[in-house]
């Protein structure tokens, strides 16, 4: 299992594509972020429709359900380069089977013809499909199936949507690695100067809280006598 410690600055990411290989011409058309501090989920995001100048497969289409006309007036990816940049630079990208995306990604660099250089460069890239993978072997591991195996609701997920799916992911990232205490606070609100949103399609998803299931005093009882059975076992008990 991989124990690592995340950087207070985690990005979760997530793209929709004209179809399913950069190596065969395919393009980014959406982007979506949110931002995590702390394990707290602040309210920050990035979301952004590009134009990907060419047409977009059927079946990808039936997927996310963005069409080529919708597309027809948004900036392209040169346009939004130096935003995307500034505002996963220096912290841990989350990705859900992070070869698709970042592949896409790099893709995306590359036909700059700039000395961009590669997302890595950027941000470490943490893949949760195959933390996933470790954590429940021989186990469904899609973001569906995660969802309902860590009781997150992705009831409005009829279509998939980068932002959407990078919201999700987020809830199933941090109860997957630990929790988060945030999930049971109300979630702040971006101002202006926070949020960058180039006429984002889908609001801002506001899933119902988790339900808290408190222990019973028996639990409580036997759960403080197995920390102390770990103190006397090994002269310590990093939990409290």
């Amino acid at each position: 299992m991989d124990n690592r410690t995340f950087t207070n600055r985690i990005i979760v990411l997530d793209t929709e594509t004209t179809g399913l290989s950069p190596q065969e011409g395919h393009r980014i058309i959406e982007i979506g972020c949110v931002e995590v501090v702390n394990r707290r989920l602040t309210g920050k995001r990035f979301h952004v429709y590009i134009n990907p100048d060419r047409e977009i497969d059927a079946g990808a289409i039936a997927v996310h359900g963005i069409s080529n006309e919708f597309l027809e007036d948004k900036p392209r990816f040169e346009q939004i380069l130096d935003d995307f940049l500034a505002f996963i630079k220096d912290a841990e990208l989350v990705i859900h089977n992070a070869p698709f995306d970042v592949g896409f990604l790099n893709h995306e660099f590359s036909l700059l013809n700039k000395s961009i250089g590669k997302v890595e460069n950027y941000s470490q890239v943490f893949d949760s499909l195959t933390y996933a993978r470790k954590k429940h072997p021989a186990q469904r591991n899609s973001l569906d199936a995660l969802c309902k195996r860590y009781g997150v609701d992705n009831s409005q997920r009829d279509l998939h949507g980068a932002l959407l799916d990078a919201e999700i992911l987020a809830d199933v990232f941090l109860l997957m690695t630990g929790g988060q205490s945030s999930l049971l606070d109300t979630l702040q609100t971006p101002d202006a100067n926070q949020e960058i949103n180039h006429k984002s399609q889908y609001a801002f998803v506001n899933r119902p809280t988790l339900k808290v299931i408190t222990c019973s005093d028996e639990e409580l009882t036997a759960h403080q006598q197995s920390l102390l059975d770990i103190q006397k076992a090994n002269g310590q008990c990093l939990w409290p």
